[in-house]
């Protein structure tokens, strides 16, 4: 499915995520390099919010380049199925197995990223898929990383305190309370 009809279908939770779901509309209309990371306005990131796979938990990285606790996620470098960039990015920066929940949008973010090296600082438009990984076993910490862990169900006062996080949790804690299926 397109992203401008992921995005037309989703239901923002809060009035921040109704602004960043109207910024991510008009930056996909207006913007042809959107899913470039050298678009330098800012481009379309894909990330997932990983269950593991009895369904107890989810998986968080301590990111090296930004310092917090965050899903994993990553660049579109040009691919508009952001669920395929999520799922690519899910394995790359975990080594996990992982499948769709279902194909609809779990959250969105809109954040100003600072500059670092020679990239100037620049938005990232982040759509988050649920993923559940499709067996137990291991994850594997990558270069972008400086650990991983899974956080479970009855932990959420352990988790960092980031707006988007919480929601997310709040989110997967309200989907687990009251599955609906697609």
């Amino acid at each position: 499915m397109s992203l401008l009809k992921l995005l037309s279908n989703y239901l923002p939770e809060n009035s921040a995520e109704r602004e960043n779901k109207i910024k991510m509309l008009n930056f996909l209309a207006n913007e042809p390099n959107c899913f470039e990371r050298d678009c330098l306005k800012g481009h379309f990131t894909g990330s997932c919010w990983i269950e593991n796979f009895c369904g107890d938990s989810i998986l968080l990285m301590h990111h090296r380049k930004y310092g917090d606790w965050l899903q994993l996620g990553g660049h579109a470098d040009g691919d508009d199925d952001l669920l395929r960039v999520s799922l690519k990015e899910a394995y790359e920066e975990s080594g996990l197995s992982v499948e769709p929940v279902n194909g609809d949008i779990f959250d969105i973010g809109v954040h100003l990223v600072p500059s670092y090296k020679d990239v100037p600082e620049h938005y990232h438009y982040d759509v988050r898929f649920y993923l559940k990984a499709t067996k137990d076993g291991p994850y594997v910490i990558n270069e972008e990383s400086y650990n991983l862990r899974w956080v479970k169900f009855d932990e959420e006062d352990s988790l960092p305190n980031e707006r988007d996080i919480k929601r997310m949790f709040r989110k997967w804690k309200a989907l687990k309370a009251f599955p609906v299926f697609h």
